[in-house]
């Protein structure tokens, strides 16, 4: 005779972390005032800071989430930044 299959538990289901929607600026350094809003509309992302009022837009291509914005304004400071240095 055969023993019954035991009804083992499904493992429990991982929950993804909520990414973050307002950063940090890197011109004034004040935490929490950059805001990223995205228009599908017109396929433009941009972000902003309420403080120092810099802003950088950009066209979406693809993913549609906000650090993507965050992210692709903090490179481009990179960029002009070694680009200042290499010109000095």
């Amino acid at each position: 005779m055969g023993k019954r299959k035991s009804t083992a538990k499904p493992p429990p289901k991982k929950r993804m972390d909520k990414l973050d929607t307002v950063f940090s600026c890197p011109f004034c350094n004040h935490g929490t005032s950059v805001d990223c809003r995205i228009d599908m509309k017109n396929l433009i992302g941009e972000a902003s800071c309420r403080i120092c009022q810099e802003s950088f837009s950009t066209t979406v291509t693809g993913t549609k989430f906000s650090h993507n914005r965050y992210s692709e304004w903090i490179d481009e400071c990179e960029r002009v930044n070694n680009l200042e240095d290499e010109d000095a």
